[in-house]
């Protein structure tokens, strides 16, 4: 697959009564390539779930490619390093493919020369191989957010006189992450989505990099074709995760199936940190109010 196929997403008013709960040994033998979410599926930022890699691992036994597709801020090889820490094995996947990939591609190009890194020093790798140079907001030419200095204290509220004085300067952020919450251990922490909605909130230009943006897919399918040794065809492909707004959104909008994993950040809104089932009504609200229809559901990544 040369380019990322043109889609209109299906219409948030379909009904989602008939959406199907499936476990994943069902819907991938329709399948030839995995584009797998890895935060919210295959760990929650403080445990693996073993069952998520057992799911990939015999998808791969069958054939398929699985490629994780992350907005982690980082290069992939770092989250590779992450996943072997976490017990995810290498054998789950075939590649990586992050929004940190992509933001330090973005960067490459746009032949950025000052740049101020707003996010933990833990994200700096993206930086390599980026020509650009690291200097204070007042100096800087360009903003990259990779998330708050500080996810367990701070909020976007913080960063309320951060982003005015970068509104101040007419500076255009780079997202490095779309997220706007993930699940670290069960509470949910703010990310650089935030910051890059609030500071559009204030009339500031902001970049996207990762899901549900183009970009990350285009270098996801072409991973994909290098790997295979040829294009898959569109149909062919299912993209997995647990974010209406990132995961199903960015597949309905370049015209992949995905499979919904309801047990990950919007487990509470579903019910199932009470029950562990899918509740079909809470679902059907859930997806009436989001970007469209997934092919499936299931409540965690189990074979």
């Amino acid at each position: 697959m040369s380019s990322v196929p043109s889609s209109s997403a299906p219409s948030a008013s379909i009904s989602a009564a008939a959406i199907p709960v499936l476990p994943f040994a069902e819907l991938a033998p329709r399948y030839d390539v995995i584009l797998c979410d890895v935060w919210g599926v295959l760990h929650n930022g403080a445990n693996a779930f073993a069952a998520a890699s057992d799911a990939l691992i015999r998808a791969r036994a069958a054939g398929g490619t699985v490629i994780l597709v992350s907005n982690a801020p980082r290069p992939n090889a770092d989250v590779g390093v992450i996943l072997d820490r976490f017990g995810v094995p290498r054998t789950a996947y075939d590649a990586i493919v992050t929004s940190g990939d992509v933001t330090t591609g973005l960067l490459r190009a746009r032949g950025a020369g000052k740049v101020w890194h707003l996010g933990p020093e833990r994200d700096l790798g993206i930086y390599q191989g980026a020509g650009v140079g690291l200097v204070e907001m007042e100096a800087s030419e360009l903003v990259v957010c990779t998330g708050l200095f500080d996810d367990t204290t701070e909020t976007p509220e913080t960063y309320r006189d951060t982003l005015a004085a970068m509104k101040a300067r007419d500076l255009t952020m780079i997202c490095a992450n779309p997220d706007i919450v993930v699940e670290r251990g069960g509470e949910l922490i703010w990310c650089a989505g935030a910051l890059a909605e609030a500071y559009q909130a204030i009339g500031g230009e902001a970049i996207w990099c990762g899901k549900p943006h183009r970009p990350i897919y285009e270098a996801a399918f072409a991973k994909a074709a290098e790997l295979r040794g040829a294009p898959a065809e569109p149909n062919r492909f299912l993209a997995i995760g647990d974010a209406l707004r990132t995961d199903l959104a960015g597949a309905l909008g370049v015209g992949i199936d995905c499979l919904f994993i309801a047990g990950g950040i919007h487990a509470g809104e579903l019910g199932l940190e009470r029950s562990g089932t899918i509740d079909p009504k809470a679902l059907a609200r859930l997806i009436e109010d989001g970007p469209g229809r997934p092919v499936a559901a299931a409540p965690q990544l189990v074979w």
